[in-house]
């Protein structure tokens, strides 16, 4: 399987400064958590598109990663956009919108906490989105906390602190 694997920033890929006492961004997690999975017949194709995090994304941005897409759509059986979970339904969204006739799955996924801390959930969903770019049918899907939401129609519960499907 030939995978193309987008990084945008987010949660994921925050680090603690120690010095400063906040966290930021200033490179990706994501070679770390591939590197503790066994990923047998499988291709990756790891593209940083942005180093951002998703509050501070614009349509700009989205238009970015729309064509960071668009341009992995012909060498890839599947998409992983790896993004921040604050406005990762707004780009689902999006790229629900601007991506006709899909003939792939692409799976957006994140964290709620960064990588780096002890109770992280970046590894599972980097997980849970691999095994489902692998089972999905064409179409834009949100992959977090043992869910598949297809998009449109992904909201984030910031109360629960959970992904769900909005009431149509």
């Amino acid at each position: 399987m030939k995978l193309t694997i987008l990084t945008t920033g987010g949660t994921i890929d925050k680090t603690y400064d120690e010095y400063g006492g906040h966290l930021e961004i200033e490179g990706t997690n994501l070679d770390e958590i591939l590197g503790a999975l066994r990923l047998p017949d499988l291709f990756i194709r790891h593209i940083s598109v942005m180093q951002k995090d998703s509050l501070e994304l614009t349509d700009e941005d989205r238009d970015t990663i729309l064509r960071a897409v668009q341009n992995a759509l012909p060498n890839s059986d599947a998409v992983i956009v790896v993004h921040g979970t604050d406005t990762l339904a707004k780009t689902g969204d999006y790229l629900h919108a601007g991506l006709e006739q899909l003939s792939i799955p692409v799976v957006l996924t994140g964290a709620m906490r960064p990588y780096e801390f002890r109770d992280s959930d970046a590894q599972q969903n980097v997980t849970e989105a691999l095994l489902a770019a692998r089972l999905l049918h064409p179409g834009v899907y949100a992959v977090i906390h043992n869910r598949i939401l297809s998009f449109p129609g992904v909201v984030k519960d910031r109360r629960a602190g959970e992904f769900r499907s909005s009431p149509r």
